[in-house]
């Protein structure tokens, strides 16, 4: 697999800079004002995932808000920020999930009318939990910028609000306390580790923690699939990245925000790239090693550690920074088995086996000597070759690594089965 690591740029093309929107102050104010609407999520150290990284590992939590994301943070404060008037008329909001729900949560608890637009990939489940929480949803186009263009127009429909998900300034700093809840949880951290989409969460995470202590490395995770503010880096500005699909959803966002990329690109120490692979897998890890189910989004910065891209940080403090939860249960459930066939703990192989009885038992007893379980045996006869007398068995096993894989070959080759196994 190749990997890239983008280091951030000292310096910036004076064109592209852009007045500061966004304070240490403005991110303290934002944690006074959302204090008892969102919960100061728990910071706790992982001894199985330092374990599996060779660093001392803390997990900030943010999947433990009350919709699942740290979205949350911003949400509330931007909707605390509006005038009466337009707290009247309402807020519209374009999104994939996360920005929407914590908009239609907090809205409801502020009685402020909240409509959201969202692409066809949004997941269902973020698409149900909206509707269930009172928003408008709306489903149009096939990427963000279209679901903005919507939005937009509707903005000038019905005079409503736009609230950005992830440039708006009092987005940014309800992000940002995230950052300060960090420093006061983990205050001797080496480095943050956190994920990039549209980019206000490293943003206003970055500026809190720069500000505080600079030594603290902050280092960005993108999926290869997206790439935002890799592609921002190289050109100097905000670009659009085409979209691909990715288990990371939340990051899928098609270009990193102007304010963002100004508060973030010099805070920012280096930024990396991880595959849907990694992604997978730290999605399972998460699950398995500390009972939390997370979305893609939130297992970047697990997977970066995992893939071996940030050696400088073994032996170190790292804050994982979780972002969110909400994954949808029927990919979890594709990411688990692509996670244990990853692991070795998932097989599949084919066997030539005798049509006659028996052919199958002894098939299963070899399987059974070996310690693996069969949990799946299908006979193919139609494609079994012209032996009317043999079939193919396309059996799904499991077993406990790759090594146990490698013996049940060698055990069912020894007794007189050929073997063609699934890639």
């Amino acid at each position: 697999m190749r990997f890239t690591i983008f280091l951030v740029p000292t310096r910036e093309p004076s064109r592209y800079i852009l007045p500061m929107p966004v304070t240490l102050t403005d991110i303290r104010a934002a944690q006074r004002r959302i204090a008892g609407g969102v919960i100061v999520s728990p910071c706790p150290e992982s001894i199985p995932l330092a374990e599996i990284t060779g660093s001392k590992i803390y997990c900030k939590l943010d999947n433990f808000q009350r919709t699942g994301s740290f979205k949350e943070r911003g949400a509330r404060n931007a909707l605390l920020r509006l005038s009466p008037p337009a707290r009247r008329r309402g807020v519209i909001a374009a999104s994939a999930g996360n920005h929407a729900l914590g908009l239609a949560y907090h809205g409801r608890l502020l009685g402020i009318p909240v409509t959201v637009v969202m692409p066809d990939y949004a997941p269902l489940i973020k698409i149900t939990t909206c509707q269930r929480l009172g928003a408008t949803v709306l489903i149009r186009g096939t990427d963000f910028a279209e679901a903005r263009r919507e939005a937009d127009a509707l903005v000038a429909d019905r005079n409503l609000t736009y609230i950005h998900g992830f440039d708006d300034p009092d987005i940014i700093a309800g992000q940002g306390t995230i950052g300060l809840e960090i420093l006061r949880q983990v205050p001797d951290v080496d480095a943050i580790v956190c994920p990039i989409g549209g980019g206000g969460l490293i943003a206003g995470v970055s500026l809190a923690v720069k500000s505080l202590r600079r030594r603290v490395r902050i280092i960005g995770v993108e999926s290869i699939s997206t790439g935002n503010f890799a592609a921002a880096l190289r050109a100097g500005h905000p670009v659009t990245v085409a979209r691909r699909p990715t288990l990371a959803d939340g990051l899928a966002t098609l270009t990193v925000g102007a304010n963002a990329f100004a508060l973030a690109r010099r805070r920012v120490d280096a930024v990396v790239q991880v595959t849907e692979d990694w992604i997978s897998l730290a999605i399972l890890r998460m699950l398995e090693l500390e009972k939390t189910v997370v979305e893609g989004a939130a297992a970047a910065p697990l997977a970066a550690m995992m893939s071996g891209q940030l050696p400088g940080l073994r032996g170190r403090k790292v804050v994982l920074v979780v972002c969110g939860g909400n994954i949808d249960p029927a990919i979890l459930s594709r990411v688990i088995e692509k996670g244990l066939v990853h692991d070795g703990r998932l097989t599949r192989f084919t066997a030539r086996i005798s049509d006659r009885p028996g052919g199958l038992a002894i098939l299963c007893r070899v399987i059974a000597e070996t310690g693996a379980s069969i949990k799946d045996i299908a006979h193919d006869r139609a494609f079994s070759g012209p032996d009317v007398s043999a079939v193919h068995a396309v059996c799904t096993v499991e077993t406990r690594d790759r090594a146990h894989i490698a013996a049940l070959h060698r055990a069912l080759k020894k007794n007189g089965f050929p073997l063609v196994v699934a890639k």
